[in-house]
């Protein structure tokens, strides 16, 4: 490849490892706390965002359900279409959006509203409309996405996800999370045989 080409390369892990450095200033322990408070006692959690911050929604609900907390992705094209029906009073919704204005997004806001559902936002923009209706603010840090035309959702989707999975983290402690728990549920892959002592797979 060209010489630029690795650089570029190089440069992405510089960028990104610098980001996740300085996101530790913004970890706010009070809204990691309410959030995860939330999280526990929520019978369902759902999450919704487009692009890349829909693919990381999706895999927030991956890990909720890896620790048995029921979770789905709610497709913002869905949501309109009866899929918030999921949705009940207590449950939670998480929204997931840089900018914080994603227009798709906010018709489902208006239903989390009106469904006593409590809503977590996790934005960059803490003055945007998903932030302001929100019960909690999880705050995204980006210094610089890595394409050359800060353009591509890069920084801003690694930063989603340890987002994402430090709510996992902290909710195993709280919820008192067992491997065990895990093993039943994940018997399949390494993963599953490194968990049920199956040195041989």
């Amino acid at each position: 490849m060209k010489p630029a080409s690795a650089e570029a390369a190089r440069n992405a892990f510089v960028t990104e490892s610098e980001c996740l450095r300085e996101m530790q200033s913004f970890f706010d322990e009070e809204a990691y706390s309410e959030a995860v408070r939330l999280l526990k006692d929520a019978p369902r959690i759902a999450a919704s965002g487009c692009g890349h911050s829909g693919i990381l929604c999706r895999h927030f609900v991956h890990l909720m359900c890896c620790i048995e907390r029921p979770a789905r992705f709610i497709s913002p094209a869905e949501a309109l279409h009866g899929a918030t029906g999921f949705l009940q009073a207590g449950d939670v919704m998480l929204f997931a959006s840089r900018g914080g204005k994603t227009s798709e997004l906010l018709p489902i806001l208006n239903i989390c509203k009106k469904k006593n559902v409590s809503v977590i936002t996790v934005t960059e923009d803490l003055s945007s409309p998903l932030a302001r209706e929100a019960d909690v603010i999880l705050k995204m840090h980006v210094n610089r996405e890595t394409d050359r035309y800060n353009c591509q959702g890069t920084t801003s989707a690694t930063v989603m996800a340890v987002i994402f999975h430090a709510l996992q983290a902290a909710l195993i402690e709280e919820t008192d999370f067992q491997n065990e728990e895990f093993a039943l549920i994940h018997p399949g892959g390494a993963v599953g045989a490194r968990l049920a002592g199956r040195p041989d797979v």
